[in-house]
Order: structure tokens, then sequence, then C-alpha cells
């Protein structure tokens, strides 16, 4: 795999497989979280816990526990959109649609990244890396179009559901591209993901009392034993990954990871769940896979600026 520059990127690809595949896993698992907790207090229980694993990691790899003082306002950034609006918006829209179709439309994450890498890190996609994109979404739609029609949701609930799932991709592409930036590189990965997580936290916590009031608590071992595997594998081992690979490769590939991910959640739901796979969703999953694989592939995907002298 190559990185934004064009040049091979090496220690890429197994990162990549681990956390498309258990973010793959996470929707049927957040669907789980949904009921007696309101999905605010669920999100920030979710970050308390993914923060404190997330601290422990650093302490592991000896990485710094504190930030200066200039990086706090861009860590907190970066921690209200991904881990505040992002999920917040995510958690919400599966009261309305399947997981299934919001992390169908999740998938669209490539088209913001690509956008926001080009406004504002001057990475202008290649023209191969736009048509393996546009055979993506191609099959991103087929995808779409299965899960819409086994939404069974009415169609206010359906754009009430995509409309708070584009919410969450908007904050979570805002978040990815600013890891691309100079500024935030400077930065060890896994001490502004601590922090990163403690901010969104924070805001989570103020948005849940603000919204849901009160703290709610279910006392059950579905309950918790999902909240922690969010926590600590979904949330603190998956983004140690993730950040890396979008600081290596761009924010545009990274989200190929997106696109993947509801292929997984279709293969857990064959094996779990009985799904049953029609002509338009692995005619989706095919043109899906094989226009990342050879997006990933293209020795010049992005055209980078040039060194600062």
């Amino acid at each position: 795999m190559k990185g934004a520059d064009g040049r091979p990127v090496h220690g890429v690809i197994l990162p990549f497989v681990i956390f498309t595949l258990i973010w793959g896993s996470t929707w049927i698992v957040i669907r789980d979280q949904l009921g007696t907790v309101p999905p605010q207090w669920s999100v920030t229980y979710r970050f308390v816990i993914a923060a404190a694993a997330m601290f422990a990691i650093a302490a592991w790899k000896r990485a710094p526990l504190l930030l200066e003082r200039r990086h706090w306002g861009l860590v907190a950034v970066v921690g209200v959109f991904q881990f505040c609006v992002n999920f917040n918006a995510v958690y919400v829209a599966e009261h309305f649609i399947t997981s299934g179709l919001v992390a169908t439309v999740f998938a669209l994450l490539l088209i913001p990244n690509s956008l926001l890498a080009w406004a504002l890190l001057g990475q202008r996609p290649g023209a191969r890396f736009l048509l393996c994109s546009t055979i993506a979404i191609v099959g991103i739609g087929l995808l779409f179009l299965q899960e819409l029609r086994r939404d069974q949701a009415s169609d206010a609930a359906v754009l009430a559901g995509i409309g708070w799932t584009l919410l969450g991709i908007m904050g979570a592409s805002i978040s990815n591209v600013l890891q691309a930036t100079e500024r935030l590189k400077q930065i060890a990965v896994l001490t502004m993901l601590a922090w990163a997580m403690v901010a969104g936290a924070v805001a989570d916590g103020v948005l849940a009392l603000a919204v849901a009031g009160p703290p709610t608590f279910e006392w059950t071992w579905s309950y918790w034993i999902g909240l922690v595997y969010l926590a600590v594998f979904a949330s603190a081992l998956c983004f140690s990954l993730y950040f890396p690979v979008v600081r290596k490769i761009g924010p545009g590939k990274a989200a190929y990871s997106s696109a993947l991910v509801p292929i997984v959640a279709m293969a857990l739901s064959t094996l779990f769940e009985g799904y049953r796979w029609t002509l338009l969703s692995a005619a989706g999953a095919a043109l899906a896979i094989g226009g990342i694989v050879l997006a990933l592939s293209s020795r010049r995907p992005v055209a980078a600026p040039p060194p600062a002298d």
C-alpha cells in the first residue's frame, strides 16, 4: 500500500484488516446498547472506559502522558467531532433505521474525507483513484438499496436515520482530515487519542445531561460486556491502529475501511443472524471490494503538494 505521496508504506495492511473486522462487528453490538439507557449516556460510558484504556495503552507503550499547552485546543476539537458528534449521531440513527443501513450509509465517509483532504491538505485525488472510488460508491449504492428494502421503518424514520448518519460522517471526516495535518502529526498518536477521548467523554456527558437528564444504568451482563467491547476493542484498540494509518496513507484511502465495514457486518449477520444474500447485495459487495482493491493498489492515488523549502 502507498501513502499520500505515492511512496510505499509498510505496516499498514495488518492494522487496516484488524480495525475493519472489529468495526464490522460493532453495529450489531451498538443495537443491543439501545434500550433502557439513553444513547447519549451509552456513548459517555463508552468513552470514559475507552479513555482509561487509552491511557493504559499509552503508559504501556511509554508514550508521553501530557500534552503541550499549544496542542490542547486542536486535540479537543478532534475529540468533540470524533468521539461526541460522530458517535452520538450514529447511536441516535440506529433508533430510526437498521444497523445495516446505518453502516452502509456510513461507507460514504470516503467522499468527504477525499474532498476535505483535497481542500485542506492539497491531496488532490488522481484519475484512477476517482474511477476506482466511483466503482466502490456504485457498489455501496447497491448495498444501500438492498438494506433499504429490508428496513421496515417509515419514510420519515428512514430520512431521520440517514440524516443523523450523515451528521456522524461529517464529524468523523473532520477529525480524520485533522489527523493528517502537520500540527497534529507532531503529537504522539497515543497521547493525542487519550486526551481526545477525555475531551469527547466530557462533551458526551454534558450533552447527555442536557438531553437525557441524570445518568441511567442497565445492570445486565449483555449491556456491560458489549459496552466494554465497544470501549476497549472498538475504540481504544481500533483508533490506536486507525489514526496512524490515516497519517501514513491519508484520510481518503483510510476511509475505504468504512466501505468494507458493511460487507463485514453482512458476513457476520450471515453467520449469526441468518442474513440471506441477494443478487443485488452480492453485486454491490463485489463492486465495492473491487473498487477498493483497485484504488488501494493505485500507484499514484493522490497528488501531494511539493515539500516546503
